[in-house]
């Protein structure tokens, strides 16, 4: 999951969004320097991960990657299910708009920002300002976030290349989201992730 889906399980399972956003900045155990709530969304995120990575239907999506960027696959997928999200977050939450939505989590987490770690601070300034998540809805846009991923991270630069394995494939990825995530919405709702 990216941040879009954390942001999202997060809400329905009344966890902390600025730790399940920020979980990814925050090494070690969280109770050492976090609020009880921030420190147990940290955990909620990491509990997300490691119960989306070990999905039969993930462990399926992996199989679609070329030889030559199977290695970033966990990584591509995160963004591919913010991507098929955020597309379809009309179907899968009614109740609000993703517009709407984005703007009531800016609002919990920006007051917090200062207290966080800087990088985390750095991407908060884009995330909003670009719109990442609504954007996400546009399978080319995730061509230009794998691109700036790979440029950051130059081990990662398969990310670039495993666009084409998204776009390939893409039928046979919004398969597995719709057959993983509505029951990771209904898991999140009992509280149960």
């Amino acid at each position: 999951m990216n941040f879009l889906a954390h942001l999202h399980l997060a809400s329905l399972a009344d966890s902390s969004l600025l730790g399940n956003l920020m979980a990814d900045y925050v090494r070690g155990n969280p109770h050492n320097e976090w609020p009880e709530a921030v420190a147990e969304g940290i955990l909620h995120h990491r509990r997300i991960d490691m119960m989306t990575d070990s999905l039969p239907e993930v462990r399926a999506a992996r199989e679609f990657f070329r030889a030559e960027t199977r290695r970033v696959s966990p990584i591509t997928l995160d963004v591919i299910w913010d991507h098929f999200l955020s597309r379809n977050w009309d179907n899968l939450v009614p109740e609000i708009s993703l517009p709407d939505f984005l703007a009531q989590v800016k609002t919990v987490i920006e007051p917090e920002l200062a207290a966080t770690p800087e990088r985390f601070q750095t991407l908060n300034r884009y995330l909003w300002t670009d719109r990442w998540m609504e954007k996400y809805a546009d399978a080319d846009y995730l061509q230009a976030v794998l691109r700036g991923m790979a440029s950051r991270r130059p081990r990662l630069a398969a990310l670039e290349d495993s666009w084409q394995d998204f776009i390939d494939n893409y039928q046979r990825f919004n398969d597995f989201f719709w057959q993983f995530y509505p029951v990771m919405m209904e898991k999140a709702s009992r509280k149960a992730l």
